[in-house]
């Protein structure tokens, strides 16, 4: 096969929401037998630094580790290379620059998704770390009206960031009652929608717990994911 049909995925912030974000790359292909799969080579690094520590100043950059997982995935034929982590897309367009290969873009993807579930300028809370809402990466990614509550300080300290910590640890249930309670406290405020901008979120928070419909930009980019490489084939087959 052609190399520029197989996705690559810079993964490891963290190892579970790589994996989960493998999967929906799965549940979105409409696939009859393993052949109808996407084509996917994986770098799951977890050593990349912290990335809000970094934003902050307090924490070494990211971005050689980041290059160093891009250049693996380079090297074993990836096309194209997403990034399943929000925080990361800090670093995007030096990444992109340093690895000279197309890239799909976390927040384009997820913006587009809430553009379908809500009206323009609807109120929609968003959820993320604390890198992700301090350096307003959705919020000014488009000047499109669009109305954004964001958790406030002690929400921050208190649930949304613990509660991600929970996830990473590996304890589920502890993450899932202190996201539900920061997307209370955003509903109760007025957001129609939810947005999860961190992967680990969407792993213990959903539709089914949620106080309002969700977006999940894991899933938003992997459908995005699925759609290029599905667009990939018939080139190939006309290269074959």
């Amino acid at each position: 096969m052609n190399g520029s049909g197989i996705l690559g995925v810079l993964g490891g912030m963290g190892p579970l929401a790589t994996l989960d974000f493998l999967r929906k790359v799965l549940d979105a292909t409409p696939a009859q037998v393993d052949q109808d799969h996407v084509p996917v080579v994986t770098s799951s690094i977890p050593q990349v630094p912290d990335r809000t520590a970094a934003f902050r100043g307090s924490g070494e950059s990211p971005l050689p580790a980041l290059v160093a997982s891009g250049e693996r995935l380079k090297r074993a034929g990836a096309g194209l290379i997403v990034i399943p982590c929000n925080t990361a897309h800090l670093w995007f367009e030096p990444l992109q620059k340093a690895l000279g290969l197309p890239m799909l873009h976390l927040i384009d993807a997820a913006l587009d998704e809430t553009d379908t579930l809500v009206a323009a300028g609807a109120k929609v809370g968003l959820l993320g770390t604390a890198a992700t809402i301090e350096s307003r990466l959705y919020v000014d990614r488009r000047d499109d009206g669009r109305h954004w509550l964001l958790p406030t300080e002690i929400e921050m300290n208190t649930w949304v960031m613990p509660g991600i910590e929970a996830v990473k640890a590996g304890d589920r249930p502890a993450g899932a009652a202190l996201l539900v309670m920061a997307a209370q406290a955003l509903a109760d405020r007025g957001a129609e929608a939810l947005l999860l901008g961190c992967t680990e979120i969407p792993l213990v928070l959903d539709n089914g717990n949620a106080p309002r419909p969700v977006v999940d930009a894991t899933a938003a980019l992997a459908r995005r994911s699925v759609a290029w490489a599905l667009a990939q084939r018939p080139r190939q087959e006309q290269a074959s």
